[in-house]
């Protein structure tokens, strides 16, 4: 990973990926897609497979718009979305770069190559999460301290308040939380790095629309958080293990349905 962006270096020779129905056709299967969602993945896997860096520089948003059979107006909507990411900044007068702060996760270490509505990559990426977490959680059963209980505690809630009151960005934060707690009740800063990272590639999912509702599965997310709390509590580690291993398994589920739905209809 370059230390200096490459602020003006030209746009890689690689061209983006052709869509396999032009952002404003008339595919049934994707028409209940907003376009910049499209878009912004388009851009994603752009920056996966040219295995571009921080500073790199992206095609400006013409040029976006017209290999992507779409509006300039699409392009610049899918930018904003991959900016709150991290993944992509603006410069005026400059053009498009990939981000250099840590949200980007495009490092040696990850190989950039995370696609988020790819279903195997998301796949491996909760595989992943679960071996962190259960072991986390399982060393928090046994080592966490009163106030790291506290914050795992207060999370659950949190959760718990945005799943009632229909508050997706307080329980989405507060779902943060939990984890980072748990984790950081592992008292293993190596455990911490990876769930942190895990967690933000998820999010890049969740950021382009997948998962971004409340609902049933919202409640039974809320439920499992309380399971996982008391297990680690009460000191059970193969409990608290069990229950981090349940509630990924059915979160996974829950973005594999709504991939597949996003995807096939």
């Amino acid at each position: 990973m370059n230390d200096t962006p490459a602020t003006e270096a030209a746009a890689p020779a690689q061209t983006l990926p052709a869509p396999a129905t032009a952002v404003n056709g008339s595919d049934e299967r994707r028409d209940y897609r907003p376009g910049y969602e499209i878009v912004a993945e388009r851009i994603l896997e752009y920056i996966a497979e040219a295995r571009m860096v921080a500073g790199d520089r992206l095609p400006t948003e013409i040029d976006l718009a017209q290999t992507l059979n779409t509006s300039r107006a699409v392009v610049r909507e899918a930018v904003k979305i991959l900016s709150a990411l991290g993944r992509v900044r603006a410069h005026k007068g400059r053009g498009l770069f990939v981000a250099d702060d840590e949200g980007m996760l495009i490092t040696s270490r990850w190989g950039g190559f995370f696609r988020p509505v790819d279903i195997d990559h998301v796949l491996m990426l909760f595989e992943f999460r679960r071996v962190q977490e259960m072991a986390a959680s399982s060393l928090a059963a046994t080592r966490a301290t009163p106030s790291e209980l506290r914050a795992i505690e207060v999370a659950m809630q949190q959760c718990r308040h945005g799943f009632v009151h229909g508050q997706v960005d307080v329980f989405n934060q507060a779902d943060d939380d939990f984890h980072a707690a748990v984790t950081a009740a592992s008292h293993n800063t190596f455990l911490a790095s990876a769930v942190r990272d895990a967690r933000r590639l998820q999010r890049q999912s969740s950021a382009i629309g997948i998962h971004d509702t409340l609902g049933e599965n919202t409640e039974f997310a809320v439920e499992e958080h309380e399971a996982i709390y008391r297990a680690i509590r009460d000191g059970r580690p193969e409990e608290a293990a069990e229950a981090t291993a349940a509630h990924l398994d059915r979160t996974l589920e829950d973005y594999r349905r709504e991939i597949q739905r996003r995807l096939f209809g």
